[in-house]
């Protein structure tokens, strides 16, 4: 494939597929990859659905990223692991794609989406339909070449005050330019929601680790993401006003409001729960 499928392409063959019903697929990260962030994995089963819906519409429309009613965290992905992804398709047509879907790692499951929806968009916008569908003649065949993913730089994310373990702000600065807009998306640079996720709940863990509920020394992690909607692009360049607010916490758990504007305007909103770590292993026993 050509280079522009590798710098934020997370699906390396697609192994079974049943048109516009469902499809399983497997990427691996690559070793030299410093950090996977686990919104990267949601955006790796984001991006099989997505394949599933493209071709439904012979690659004249694509999905984009809107709704997720519910992603759960449920184990951790190192570099070197296959993602083994799966998706279930509820319903797709040229208006949108509503789907769920999981990832696993070793045959157990790291990661649960649900309810999640993407508005269909004209391809053309975005990407060429020709070379969408060449792209997809390959991972349906002998699949990509796996490894092939650089990494994501840094993005730089600077603290703008707060009050301990009741609210923190920060600036996100998107960089003008950067690898992954050469796959999100070729004729259309936009900042993947994924990575605007990974910036969020960071800020939320580092939140909830303010709270006074907890037990001294317990150690926090990222359970679950609800409620997410992505109201409008981020596009190269622009200054993302985060802001992470506790709106309840006890001794086992703290939910985290997310909330993410543009010059005033909102364009992200989501609710994190975090959970201490053994709490978090508990409930991902239950989810699997």
């Amino acid at each position: 494939m050509a280079a522009r499928f590798s710098a934020f392409s997370f699906v390396d063959r697609i192994t079974a597929f049943e048109p516009a019903k469902r499809a399983a697929g497997r990427f691996r990260v690559p070793a030299r990859v410093g950090r996977f962030p686990p919104a990267l994995v949601a955006e790796a089963v984001g991006q099989l659905a997505a394949w599933v819906a493209m071709a439904n519409v012979d690659f004249g429309r694509r999905p984009v990223a809107a709704l997720a009613g519910e992603t759960r965290f449920l184990g951790a992905v190192a570099p070197g692991d296959t993602l083994e992804l799966a998706v279930e398709i509820e319903n797709c047509d040229a208006d949108g794609v509503a789907y769920g879907g999981w990832a696993s790692v070793g045959g157990a499951r790291i990661l649960g989406l649900e309810r999640c929806l993407g508005p269909m968009l004209p391809q053309d916008d975005f990407d060429a339909p020709d070379a969408m569908r060449a792209d997809f003649a390959v991972l349906r065949g002998a699949g990509a070449t796996v490894d092939r993913f650089p990494g994501v730089p840094a993005l730089e994310v600077i603290p703008a005050g707060g009050v301990a373990g009741e609210w923190l702000q920060a600036t996100l600065e998107v960089p003008a330019s950067a690898p992954f807009f050469g796959d999100h998306f070729p004729r259309r640079p936009v900042f993947p929601a994924t990575l605007l996720l990974d910036a969020q709940t960071t800020l939320a863990l580092e939140l909830a680790r303010g709270a006074a509920s907890w037990r001294a020394g317990r150690e926090l992690t990222l359970a679950c993401v609800r409620d997410v909607k992505v109201r409008a692009w981020i596009l190269p360049g622009q200054r993302v006003a985060l802001r992470a607010a506790l709106a309840a916490s006890g001794s086992d758990a703290a939910t985290v409001k997310l909330t993410a504007q543009v010059e005033g305007a909102t364009v992200a909103t989501a609710r994190a729960e975090i959970l201490p770590v053994g709490a978090a292993a508990l409930a991902a026993v239950r989810s699997a």
